[in-house]
C-alpha cells in the first residue's frame, strides 16, 4: 500500500498513467500541468500539493511540492481529502465533481471538457495505485 499524501503515491500513479495506452489515446491533444490540491481536513491541517506535468497523453513529471511557488501550473483542481478518496474509488467522476463544485477547478474549463475521457481515464491509473488513505 502507498500512502495517498506522498511523494511515492504521486510517482506510482504518474507510472500508472504512462503504462495506460487508454489514457494515452484519451489525452492525445492534452498540454497542460496540473496541480493537485488536498486541502486541509481532520487530521490534514495544510494543503497538500501534487504536481503533474501532463503533455500529449504521457506524464512527463509528478512530484509533491512542499511549497505551491514552486510551479505555477496551467490548471489547479483543489478538493477536501475527503472527496479525493471518492475520485481515487471511482466513487465520484471528475467532471461531475467539478460541475457540482466539490472539486474546484482553476484553468480553462472549454479544455478540460474536450477531454473528459482523459479525465476518466486518470481516475482508472489511480485505482491501480494500492492507496493507503489517512483518516
Amino acid at each position: 500500500m502507498v500512502y495517498f499524501l506522498s511523494d511515492e503515491w504521486i510517482k506510482a500513479f504518474c507510472e500508472e498513467l504512462n503504462k495506460s495506452e487508454d489514457y494515452a489515446r484519451a489525452a492525445k491533444g492534452w498540454e497542460g500541468d496540473f496541480y493537485f490540491i488536498a486541502e486541509p481536513e481532520g487530521e490534514l491541517k495544510e494543503p497538500v500539493f501534487f504536481y503533474l506535468d501532463l503533455w500529449h497523453g504521457k506524464c512527463r513529471g509528478a512530484r509533491l511540492v512542499a511549497d505551491e511557488k514552486e510551479e505555477n501550473p496551467a490548471f489547479r483542481l483543489s478538493a477536501p481529502l475527503s472527496v479525493w478518496k471518492k475520485v481515487v474509488r471511482k466513487e465520484l467522476d471528475p467532471i461531475k465533481g467539478i460541475m457540482t463544485r466539490k472539486l474546484k477547478l482553476k484553468g480553462n474549463m472549454a479544455m478540460v471538457m474536450r477531454y473528459v475521457k482523459g479525465a476518466q481515464e486518470m481516475v482508472n491509473c489511480a485505482t491501480r495505485v494500492p492507496t493507503e488513505f489517512p483518516e
